[in-house]
């Protein structure tokens, strides 16, 4: 016997993943998670039982429910279902995947569209953010072509735009975990800064490599994927974070001086491997770093004014803009909000079947 899940598949941004209403997923945890697992295929290199793409960009979900929140229409939990391991994480977000959040929750009937644009409140239950999405809707119906273009994914599709608000201190409650701009931490110096997603970020050249590596490259470099694990568990107890060990938070970035036109260059690692061009929540923290005076970011990164408004930030599919709204007190940075362009495209609607013994109902 086999239980039957509804569930929409979508591509979110750079990402993939099975969307699920809250009420169609078991309540309790435990269950919940062995049903994810069972879905997706995981613990399986290939994924070949279930669902998941066999990466980590493609073995996501998105669980959404209507919101109690006063300033939110809908919640957004976010599952990272590891591909080998039997493990799903949901302590960080993913703003990719958010981005299919908005079209999903007025498909799904918790948000009434309007004839033109939509906007959807979604309340970020991973790190209690609010984000602002602004979804395509003409005539009263959710579209998905369009003309907008995202380094990531062929073709084009319509804009979904996302404003990410109350994001300082996601996971630790604060811009700067440690205290410091800057640290040294096993002999690396790293900012480690907490916005939208806590990353720990270094200069490239201070683990010997140039930046403009390709994913390739520095995914079959294991010296150096330990070396970056090493950092990120030591890095994390200073940021109060725990033990890391099997969590994707804090995440790694390695940062360089930008190509022509560009702000800056990152390679973000999720943690395990190199990212295949962006996450969305990396990109924030990213471009917010660039703005910390005295981080690692600081003499890589290239502005005309000195508090900027917009990132444009290399990956090794291209790059990804981040509009920022900053001020400084005169103290310190403060951040106010941030905000991407991305798209998003429903592949199938249906149910996915797991094996009843997983959930019995």
């Amino acid at each position: 016997m086999q239980t039957s899940i509804p569930c929409v598949m979508m591509r979110g941004g750079t990402s993939r993943g099975p969307y699920f209403k809250a009420s169609d997923l078991p309540i309790d945890t435990g269950t919940r998670d062995k049903v994810l697992l069972a879905a997706l295929g995981s613990p399986d290199a290939q994924q070949i039982d279930g669902i998941g793409g066999g990466t980590s960009l493609t073995s996501k979900v998105a669980i959404v429910s209507p919101s109690d929140h006063p300033e939110a229409d809908v919640d957004f939990l976010f599952a990272q279902v590891s591909v080998e391991d039997a493990i799903v994480d949901t302590s960080p977000t993913c703003g990719n995947i958010l981005t299919g959040v908005g079209p999903f929750a007025i498909e799904s009937g918790f948000v009434q569209p309007q004839d033109g644009e939509t906007l959807v409140r979604i309340h970020s239950v991973n790190t209690t953010s609010l984000v602002d999405a602004i979804v395509q809707t003409p005539n009263g119906q959710v579209e998905y072509e369009g003309t907008t273009a995202i380094d990531g994914v062929p073709g084009t599709a319509a804009p979904v735009i996302l404003n990410f608000k109350d994001i300082v201190g996601s996971k630790t409650g604060a811009l700067l975990p440690t205290g410091n701009v800057k640290d040294t931490v096993e002999g690396t110096e790293v900012s480690c800064v907490d916005c939208a997603v806590p990353m720990v970020i270094m200069a490239a050249t201070s683990l010997g490599k140039t930046g403009y590596e390709s994913k390739e490259e520095l995914d079959q470099d294991q010296a150096l994927l330990d070396r970056l694990e090493s950092v990120r568990l030591a890095a994390a107890r200073l940021m109060g974070m725990g033990d890391a060990r099997g969590k994707v938070v804090p995440k790694v970035g390695l940062l360089t001086t930008p190509s022509e036109g560009d702000n800056i260059t990152s390679r973000y690692f999720v943690p395990s491997n190199c990212h295949a061009a962006h996450a969305v929540t990396g990109a924030i923290c990213v471009a917010v770093t660039t703005a910390l005076k005295g981080s690692v970011a600081d003499g890589l990164a290239i502005y005309d004014d000195e508090l900027p408004k917009h990132c444009v930030i290399d990956h090794p599919s291209g790059n990804i803009k981040v509009t920022l709204d900053l001020n400084h007190d005169g103290k310190q940075l403060r951040v106010n909000s941030a905000g991407v362009v991305r798209t998003a495209r429903k592949l199938y609607a249906g149910e996915v079947y797991v094996p009843a013994s997983v959930w019995k109902r």
